[in-house]
């Protein structure tokens, strides 16, 4: 395993019925493929060995042979491999016959388990040849290819870096699966060997069944099902693989294919351990034994493996708070739903009729009173009673003013300009700083500046200063303390910069009137404009030139927080998802540097007002987020050094 990767295969090979020694040839061709791609763990479908749809040809004493003689020969093959190979074939126990999974590493029989449930309704007859798991005792064995080997219904088995449990077909189906068991007992990954025929519409329900079970039990599930080949006198079955991760679909096969086919993905086992560590629900059913008072597992263990290179297949976005798609105009709807309730329920809770916000003609202020606008309409209040203040300063450019002052006149919202130039120029002369420094008491008297205006008027106009810092500047501190950090209401606060601009173009393809002015804002390079312009009258202070690529930085955040990756990971994953857009060592530097940040500046989130979360992400010390101010950040930035 490699930064929490477990590299798995689902394969469906092509099976001629009831023809042990053809199938065991499609599965070694797999096997051998899978071997050679690194991967760890190689699933196939429910009775492969033999071919599913035999009928009453499992009664028959010379298929049983022929299939345990294939297993053998499966045994051998892959004495010198290392990859876990699980096969579906029948295995005969104590005067029945069982639809088994056998486990395979290394020349040995690693276990053997049963199908529990076992349909016997519509076309499915299997209750005809095959008896349940249930029915035997946690602790037997069946001698099967010269070995001794266990077998049970709760087997769970410990793979190099993972634990993983099986589950057959139907089992799947039953409103407990076994498999919710095996995750209460520390399978991580489940694998489920399959024979499912295709029917009209079963395909989109069986794929919300497997989004459902491996989400209910933040687990990886791995499905392969029977495919071409096995016949088709009554029924069709299709090639279904799938490979979940969490409700995710990581990858899925090609159905109703003609060739066998494998479907490759790797599963992020530490990302689903932090997940549980995360969801005390989850722990809390697992040691509640009231659901399974009588149920004992088998712990087995596999051979450990030559560590091999990583070569990532799945995906991995590098804008994981953005969706694409018909997804991003649901995500835009949705957040931007949220911040307008919350902001309703706050006004309405403190009966007013009025808020101040202050206008830059950027990214934030801009979706601040986007979203004011939304509450005061939802709240039936005139609109008059948003105050948008502008407040011209050292660094505002005529494009960033302008588009302020056409941003409130086309939303019909009250206008006030208060230039704040000769009002710092007093302070400085107050405090003794020379106005030709440009250092950070410079900058931050502006904003400080700025938010005493907003705090008076709100004051004054007995209204709420409505606040427009998002949740990529509080990830890295990049606001004055007690400046434009300190508001009576931040909408903002849950939503990262890489969104903003989402949300700011969605409301524009909605809003004629508002469309050429918002536009315009959001290819405005992001400044807080707080130092002189060029000699060109252009924005001369670019945030991103400073503290880096806010893309960069969001991916950081979201990798970092929402599961606790360490920086070596968070690396790993940055390369994958940006390619060649970043050089390793800019990704290594500004990585450095949001670490360094985010430490630095937890005080600034610990005093943070009151705010909605939107997403999987918040910040706020009163709910997601409680880290002491005084936190050491050495490890992490000892690791970025080492990198």
């Amino acid at each position: 395993m490699n930064y929490g990767f477990i590299k798995i295969a689902a394969a469906v090979p092509e099976v001629k019925v009831a023809n042990p020694k053809f199938n065991l040839q499609s599965i070694e061709s797999l096997v051998i493929q899978a071997e050679g791609r690194g991967v760890e763990i190689i699933s196939f479908p429910e009775l492969c060995i033999t071919g599913y749809s035999c009928g009453d040809l499992f009664s028959q004493q010379l298929l049983l042979d022929e299939a345990e003689m294939a297993i053998i020969q499966l045994m051998n093959f892959t004495r010198s491999l290392d990859i876990i190979t699980i096969v579906g074939t029948p295995v005969a126990y104590k005067g029945s016959l069982l639809n088994c999974a056998a486990v395979i590493q290394k020349g040995k029989i690693l276990g053997i388990v049963p199908k529990t449930y076992l349909p016997n309704y519509n076309e499915f007859y299997e209750q005809r040849w095959f008896a349940s798991g249930n029915d035997i005792k946690s602790d037997a064995s069946v001698w099967l290819c010269g070995q001794q080997v266990t077998i049970s219904s709760r087997l769970l088995f410990h793979h190099t870096g993972c634990t993983f449990g099986i589950e057959l077909c139907e089992d799947l189906w039953a409103p407990i699966p076994p498999s919710s068991f095996l995750t209460m007992q520390g399978a991580e990954i489940i694998f489920n060997l399959s024979a499912s025929n295709d029917v009209v519409g079963k395909q989109d329900y069986l794929q919300r069944l497997l989004r459902q079970q491996s989400a209910r039990t933040l687990s990886g599930y791995v499905y392969a099902a029977a495919g071409f080949g096995e016949s088709t006198q009554d029924v069709v079955y299709s090639s279904k693989a799938f490979i979940y991760e969490n409700g995710t679909l990581l990858a899925q096969g090609t159905p109703h294919s003609l060739q066998a086919q494998m479907v490759i993905s790797e599963i992020d086992v530490e990302r689903l351990r932090t997940e549980r560590r995360r969801n005390t629900t989850f722990s809390a059913c697992a040691v509640d034994n009231t659901f399974d008072k009588s149920t004992s597992f088998i712990h087995l263990d596999t051979t450990l493996l030559t560590p091999r290179d990583l070569e990532l297949t799945r995906s991995v976005n590098a804008h994981p708070f953005v969706p694409t798609g018909a997804d991003l105009d649901a995500r835009c709807e949705e957040v931007i739903a949220i911040q307008t309730e919350g902001l309703a329920q706050r006004l309405h809770h403190i009966g007013a009729t009025t808020a101040v916000i202050g206008i830059s003609g950027g990214l934030d202020s801009t979706l601040a009173l986007l979203v004011t606008v939304r509450a005061f309409d939802l709240l039936g209040l005139d609109r008059s009673g948003i105050i948008g203040i502008t407040m011209p300063g050292f660094g505002t450019t005529d494009r960033t003013h302008d588009n302020a002052v056409k941003l409130m006149q086309v939303l019909g919202v009250t206008q006030r300009e208060i230039n704040i130039s000769q009002a710092v120029l007093q302070h400085f002369h107050d405090i003794g700083q020379d106005p030709a420094v440009h250092d950070v008491t410079y900058e931050n008297s502006q904003a400080r500046e700025r938010t005493q205006i907003l705090m008076d008027v709100a004051n004054k106009e007995n209204g709420l200063v409505i606040g427009t810092g998002d949740l990529s500047e509080l990830a890295l501190g990049w606001c004055t303390y007690n400046g434009d950090h300190m508001s009576m209401y931040g909408v903002n606060a849950g939503v990262p910069k890489t969104l903003v601009q989402h949300l700011v173009r969605w409301i524009a393809a909605r809003d004629s009137a508002a469309k050429d002015v918002l536009l315009d804002i959001v290819d405005t390079p992001i400044s807080p404009e707080l130092l002189p312009a060029d000699d060109k009258g252009d924005i001369a202070q670019k945030t991103e030139d400073l503290v880096g690529p806010y893309e960069l930085h969001d991916f950081f955040l979201y990798y970092a927080l929402r599961f606790g990756f360490r920086p070596a990971k968070v690396l790993y994953l940055a390369q994958a998802a940006f390619g060649n857009a970043y050089p390793s060592n800019i990704l290594k530097h500004w990585l450095t540097n949001f670490y360094r940040r985010f430490f630095g500046h937890q005080f600034k989130r610990s005093c943070m007002p009151d705010g909605p979360k939107v997403g999987s992400i918040s910040l706020s010390p009163r709910g997601d987020w409680r880290m002491p101010s005084d936190a050491c950040r050495e490890a992490w930035l000892a690791e970025c050094e080492a990198l």
